[in-house]
């Protein structure tokens, strides 16, 4: 029963994602849904995306092992993330009107670094997509009882997001997002009740946790623990922001307020329910200890499926699969159209034609998104980190190579060209050097060197005269950019001062 209801809600999500599909004209369709996404749409899809396969299977492991210290960088630096790109970067962002991320890169500082950044953000999407892709294989294994592989559980999954994700692009994804974020709620809320009757309520599963050490926190005081802490925090909350996903929905907007609060409500909403599945799982070791201690140490992922397999009724199991499902195709789709639109838009269309045609734009675009969900399949059958890991470790060169240039690049007046081109070769230096020839287990970790490295490279390159000569973009594009920045910064100033008053009043 619990197999037929996945094939059943399959065969519809793919339906509802095929009837987006009518929608999209052009690669604007395509790319940002025509750039006409309602609040409630925006803020689902930024939801919906991040809360995937590591919110529900990998976090909680990881919870379950560490305590929340070892979660520093999920949730907690990812809906920082979300939410600094709402109060800080959509504004400025919107008010450009560009397709791809990799498009601000060209404008601000030229061909080079626009092919260096996009190079680097479609290399961090492996990572994350490679987890979604994983978690489908074992959840496909688990709903049949084994008679379905992990590894055909994967092309079943990747295949059938394909689908609708070539069709449909944005569009698709953002309805199918708003769908399954009502599942996602519904049913973790759902489950979570059914597991707290179980325990004798919320509160006895906080207080046993709370009394195993598992809310502790803070590092440790050591200079080690707290910088280690720092960039695992750091490597979510800043390197996630340069990402073509998170762009695409601050460009989806209608409006730009909607852009700017879109993503802050969405990163709110997904810091909240990131913490029913960690719930969950610790209620696993007051229902069925055993069962945690054996798989502890081999497939911690498992434990939740497990708890629920075993100890829910079947309405429970359906509700609580179907939440993992929705919460696995939301983020799968999303970040296989992201890098897909970006390589295409930024890569592949300045080498073939100046003029593509529109046609053949969508055309090339959807042909690149088959080839990624070919490669990011291969990847993830090949991996053998976590689902967490994977994730984790997916932003690292994000942070290195594209945070610090867009951070300059929309903030500071004086980044120039070769400042961004320092910025990249410094951080992305510092951090294959750290991870090739340093200890397994350095004082300052890799990711956290590169990104103090590329932001001394940006300081020291656009204060030096310049050497680095060709396409670099033209002096009125500066100042409109840095224009859109004070502009942003200008209302934020003017809504504190207004909301002030009101208090007062």
């Amino acid at each position: 029963m619990l197999l037929w209801f996945v094939i059943t809600y399959w065969i519809l999500s793919v339906g509802i994602g095929l009837y987006a599909a009518t929608r999209v004209h052009n690669t604007r369709d395509f790319a940002i849904a025509g750039r006409g996404l309602p609040f409630y749409m925006v803020t689902a899809t930024v939801f919906a995306t991040w809360f995937g396969s590591e919110t529900v299977l990998g976090i909680p492991a990881t919870f379950l092992k560490e305590g929340l210290h070892g979660v520093v960088a999920d949730p907690f630096g990812a809906s920082m993330c979300l939410i600094l790109v709402g109060l800080f970067f959509a504004a400025p962002l919107y008010r450009m009107n560009l397709l791809t991320i990799g498009d601000f890169y060209k404008k601000k500082f030229g061909r080079s670094v626009e092919v260096l950044t996009t190079i680097a953000i479609v290399i961090s999407y492996l990572g994350w997509v490679g987890a979604q892709i994983t978690a489908l294989g074992l959840v496909f294994n688990v709903v049949s009882g084994g008679e379905i592989s992990k590894l055909a559980g994967m092309w079943i999954g990747s295949g059938t997001i394909l689908i609708y994700t070539f069709f449909g692009g944005m569009w698709a994804v953002a309805v199918t997002d708003f769908l399954q974020m009502i599942i996602i709620v519904v049913g973790m809320l759902f489950i979570g009740h059914e597991i707290s009757g179980q325990v004798g309520g919320v509160s006895v599963v906080v207080q046993h946790a709370a009394q195993a050490g598992k809310f502790e926190f803070w590092p440790a005081p050591d200079a080690k623990e707290i910088i280690a802490f720092a960039a695992a925090w750091m490597t979510m909350m800043f390197g996630s922001i340069p990402q073509q996903d998170v762009f695409q929905r601050v460009q989806s907007s209608s409006t730009e307020r909607i852009a700017v609060w879109g993503a802050v409500f969405g990163g709110g909403l997904y810091f909240v329910f990131a913490f029913v599945p960690m719930f969950l799982a610790y209620s696993a070791t007051l229902i069925d200890p055993k069962m945690v201690s054996s798989l502890i140490d081999t497939d911690p992922q498992m434990i939740l499926p497990t708890l629920v397999m075993r100890h829910a009724p079947m309405f429970a199991q359906v509700m609580f699969f179907g939440a993992l499902l929705s919460a696995i195709k939301s983020c799968a789709s999303a970040t296989l159209l992201a890098p897909s639109v970006t390589f295409s838009e930024n890569i592949l269309k300045p080498m073939l034609a100046h003029r593509l045609s529109d046609r053949r734009m969508l055309n090339l675009m959807r042909g690149v998104t088959v080839a990624f969900t070919i490669i990011v399949t291969l990847y993830a059958m090949n991996s053998k980190a976590s689902i967490f890991k994977m994730v984790e470790n997916a932003y690292q060169i994000t942070l290195v190579m594209a945070f610090i240039p867009l951070l300059a690049g929309i903030f500071w007046k004086r980044s120039t060209k070769q400042g961004a081109l320092a910025a990249i070769f410094c951080g992305l230096s510092v951090w294959l050097g750290i991870l090739v020839f340093g200890p397994d287990d350095p004082f300052i970790p890799a990711q956290f060197a590169g990104l103090f490295a590329s932001a001394f490279g940006m300081i020291a390159g656009s204060l030096m005269p310049n050497v680095v000569g060709g396409d670099l973009p033209e002096e009125p594009q500066h100042a409109q950019l840095h224009h859109l920045a004070a502009s942003h910064t200008g209302h934020v100033a003017e809504h504190q001062h207004r909301h002030s008053t009101h208090t007062q009043t």
